[in-house]
């Protein structure tokens, strides 16, 4: 396996559990993402133009983003830094800089 590459699951729980309101925040944002794409899928069904459909797909990529993005800071701030108060600071670092270059692909 390439060691730049992050596994799909790797078994780890976050330091810090996310709080209901966290984890309603993510979940509406992905359940408005989900119905965004369910609406590309109906623009191709209905033949539109693809202009159209590739403005959809940009502003579903930058949802996804802005997800990632808050995920990403919440990790920083809760998992890396945890982890390098415990001393093991490395490694949530190499870690956190695969995951920064996957996300930034």
């Amino acid at each position: 396996m390439d060691e730049n590459i992050l596994p799909e699951n790797s078994g780890k729980q976050p330091v810090t559990p996310r709080t209901d309101a966290e984890k309603q925040a993510v979940l509406n944002r992905l359940k408005r993402i989900e119905g965004q794409v369910r609406g590309i899928q109906k623009m191709v069904e209905n033949d539109r133009y693809c202009v159209d459909i590739l403005v959809q797909i940009s502003a579903i990529n930058n949802a996804l983003n802005k997800v990632g993005y808050s995920l990403l800071e919440r990790h920083t701030h809760h998992c890396v830094a945890g982890a390098i108060k415990k001393g093991e600071g490395e490694e949530a670092i190499d870690e956190l800089m695969k995951v920064v270059q996957q996300f930034s692909k």
